[in-house]
């Protein structure tokens, strides 16, 4: 997994083990297999090379919630969007 995924308007999302955090610091969800996670457990979106995308034909999947934990702001920079089938997360500050 790399440090960093992008999200489908490139906004970058740290990875840290199996979580990932916005550029605030927020945990803004956990990576199952391809999946990602908001702490409640409901899909946030799909991995799909170096992109997280909300996919709706992936939405009805949930996973077990987790406590949201505490990270550190990063300051890696935006990528260009791309087009591909899906949208943008919602999960993003």
């Amino acid at each position: 997994m790399p440090e960093i995924i992008y999200t489908k308007k490139g906004r970058p999302l740290k990875v840290s083990g199996e979580d990932l955090f916005s550029r605030s610091g927020k945990h803004v969800a956990r990576i199952r297999n391809d999946k990602a996670y908001d702490p409640n457990g409901k899909y946030v979106g799909t991995i799909v090379g170096d992109r997280l995308i909300y996919r709706s034909s992936d939405s009805a999947r949930a996973a077990s919630s987790f406590m949201a934990r505490d990270g550190f702001g990063h300051t890696y920079a935006n990528r260009l969007a791309v087009a591909t089938w899906g949208d943008e997360l919602p999960i993003l500050d």
